[in-house]
């Protein structure tokens, strides 16, 4: 007789039963009673920010992640499910989702190589590319403008990585610093502390419109990246990301997305009821025409 055996049958069992409750899904989660987690921004205008008034989460993000909520609801049959949030920042945003403190994050993250190592995404929702805000009278107009100059961008943003490789290839010369949120570093440019700011440039667009004086800003220069913003998801969970990208894919396709994003780019938006007047771009256009998760970056 094999005394061993009822011990390794036990542990077999034991780590069988610890592999199951770790690779528990959203959706099984959801059906036994728990809540679906929303991680948002608070100034990423207009994706997820926090309306000043209320307090609460808002943006073109935001609508769709809690329409996605809505189809979470249906699929597990629990119409009681709740919605719970929690903000992040661009430095801890992918870390919040790859450990599971949340379920989609509704923002502007960009979807590259490197995050899909610890997340998963979803199908873009918006395709942009980083640019550079200047004080209105400021004569760059192009990152190589900045030698010498201070230039700020965001805390674990893409565009702040891409200008720090362009400085080392090129020797560009630049001051690189980085900002602890979108909100500080526009106010670094409007106080003079920095010469600009580079950042993806549907978000500076946002940023500068909910300005005290937003004529006192100004996006110029060329695409310094192109950045395919799409909800992250936890990594490791076919099922609930099936279910994201099967309705992302037919809000596009159906063409129902373009209403949600009228209501955010074409239309006065909180908190200065002003519009930031940017119909959707050829890069979106072609794109959502075969809408998919894939992108070659």
């Amino acid at each position: 007789m094999n005394f061993f055996s009822p011990l390794v049958s036990c542990l077999l069992v034991l780590a069988s039963g610890t592999s199951a409750v770790a690779a528990q899904g959203v959706l099984d989660r959801v059906r036994e009673g728990g809540a679906l987690v929303i991680a948002h921004r608070d100034s990423s205008v207009p994706f997820s920010y926090l309306d000043t008034k209320t307090g609460k989460p808002i943006g073109y993000a935001m609508d769709l992640c809690l329409h996605l909520a809505d189809v979470v609801r249906r699929a597990t049959g629990r119409k009681d499910m709740a919605v719970e949030f929690v903000a992040v920042t661009s430095a801890n945003r992918v870390a919040t989702v790859a450990e599971g403190r949340a379920d989609l994050e509704c923002g502007s993250t960009t979807n590259n190589a490197e995050r899909r190592k610890s997340v998963a995404f979803t199908i873009p929702h918006y395709i942009t590319g980083a640019r550079l805000l200047v004080q209105a009278s400021s004569s760059i107009t192009r990152l190589e403008d900045l030698a010498g100059k201070k230039l700020v961008s965001t805390k674990g943003s893409t565009p702040l990585r891409a200008a720090q490789q362009a400085n080392r290839e090129r020797l560009m010369g630049l001051n690189i610093v980085e900002a602890p949120d979108h909100a500080r570093a526009v106010e670094m440019v409007e106080k003079g502390e920095a010469d600009a700011f580079v950042m993806d440039d549907v978000l500076l667009y946002g940023l500068a419109s909910g300005r005290p004086d937003p004529k006192a800003l100004k996006v110029v220069g060329r695409f310094v990246t192109t950045e395919p913003l799409a909800i992250m998801l936890p990594p490791g969970d076919p099922q609930f990301k099936k279910l994201v990208d099967d309705e992302m894919r037919r809000l596009i396709t159906s063409r129902e997305i373009y209403a949600i994003y009228d209501k955010w780019f074409m239309q006065p938006i909180p908190p200065q009821n002003r519009s930031l007047d940017l119909p959707v771009n050829y890069l979106m256009r072609d794109f959502w025409k075969y809408p998919t998760d894939q992108v070659p970056f």
